[in-house]
């Protein structure tokens, strides 16, 4: 039996307010042709399928990854968006339905 850890507290951090962060994410992403091309080819979704999908905790915490897996990105959309970085991992787990990790 596996025993799962419990995901840290984030104040004022739900699945609403990740969920939010991940459509910020999205949107910063959206606003660079380069950047969106490159997330668009390593999720292999076209541009028409992101509407139907942006819905979704999957997506977003796609989303969330995709802006964890490079630190440079991370920073520069916590900067345009006025957000802490240190908030996306977070937000990446609850709407991943994980832990994250240490």
């Amino acid at each position: 039996m596996r025993l799962k850890t419990p995901r840290p507290k984030v104040p004022g951090l739900d699945a609403e307010r990740a969920g939010a962060l991940a459509l910020q994410g999205l949107t910063f992403l959206a606003g660079d042709p380069q950047r969106l091309e490159r997330f668009l080819s390593l999720t292999g979704m076209g541009p028409d399928e992101i509407r139907a999908a942006a819905v979704t905790p999957e997506f977003q915490a796609a989303v969330l990854e995709h802006l964890l897996s490079d630190e440079s990105l991370l920073l520069v959309f916590a900067a345009e968006s006025g957000v802490a970085p240190e908030l996306i991992a977070p937000a990446h787990a609850l709407l991943a339905g994980s832990r994250p990790e240490a």
